[in-house]
């Protein structure tokens, strides 16, 4: 049966595989505000805990769990763990990932494989570990992070990393080609500019790339406001979910004449314009 196109979090159990800093947390404390029930997984278990204390102390249920998902095992083992905390997994959401920044040629290809394991392959990862159990259910909600960079090309120091979300976005669109009718919701959740820790990670393998941006005209979000964004439209129903709905009308001026909207960028860049947001 098709799913509804509209749902509450009361009690539903959530699952974040990422779920202890950034955008991540902020989801945690905006689902746990709508009442879910949330398991918060991370690399970091010292944060996923704090996170979960975080959301206990204003009265929600929360646990903190360890996930390295560059590991099937370690995903399947999480998934059993935060079952047994507070039963089947309601809401997935595939939330963990890398930027690097640098010349193409500057980046060995074990970099590329990187980016593309952490960004791309663990949702992968993610996904296979609790689709058959949600579609055996015939109910259950798949959510995963992908990011402008993904949607249109302006992302030019850091192609591994723009590749690896535009991967992301179209695993989740021909996911819900295929969950949908059989009751199981899908998301992307698309962040333009957040204020997020992602960017004190990032390696630069070419030490005068410049950082280019998506677009002057867009804002810098807090991940509180991003998640507020991204929770009410997992709410509606929605499939493709933008922090900023500014997303839309970028890609109509690029479905309009994609070749165009390139050259543009081009010509952008060469005169020096970054396409930063602002602060």
């Amino acid at each position: 049966m098709p799913v509804s196109r509209h749902i509450s979090f009361a009690g539903k159990h959530v699952l974040i595989l990422g779920g202890a800093k950034g955008i991540g947390q902020a989801l945690a404390m905006e689902l746990a505000r709508h009442g879910a029930r949330l398991s918060s997984a991370d690399i970091d278990l010292a944060s996923a805990q704090a996170t979960a204390d975080a959301i206990c102390k204003t009265g929600g249920e929360a646990q903190g769990l360890l996930v390295d998902v560059l590991s099937a095992g370690s995903i399947a083992a999480v998934v059993s763990a935060a079952e047994r905390g507070f039963g089947p997994v309601d809401v997935l959401i595939n939330n963990v990932g890398a930027i690097i920044n640098g010349y193409p040629e500057d980046m060995p290809l074990a970099e590329w494989y990187r980016i593309d394991e952490l960004n791309a392959r663990a949702v992968m990862r993610g996904v296979t570990a609790i689709l058959p159990a949600m579609l055996a259910r015939g109910s259950g909600h798949i959510v995963n992070t992908a990011s402008f960079a993904g949607a249109y090309p302006y992302a030019a120091t850091r192609i591994p990393y723009a590749a690896s979300k535009a991967a992301v976005i179209s695993l989740s669109q021909n996911l819900a080609l295929y969950c949908e009718p059989r009751g199981v919701r899908v998301s992307c959740l698309v962040p333009g500019p957040v204020r997020t820790g992602i960017a004190a990670s990032m390696r630069n393998w070419s030490p005068d790339a410049p950082i280019r941006g998506p677009g002057s005209q867009l804002r810098m979000l807090s991940p509180e406001e991003a998640a507020e964004r991204f929770v009410a439209g997992m709410a509606e129903g929605r499939i493709l979910i933008a922090s900023d709905d500014a997303l839309w009308d970028i890609l109509r001026d690029w479905a309009a004449d994609p070749d165009a909207f390139i050259r543009a960028r081009i010509e952008a860049f060469a005169r020096g314009e970054a396409g930063l947001p602002s602060l």
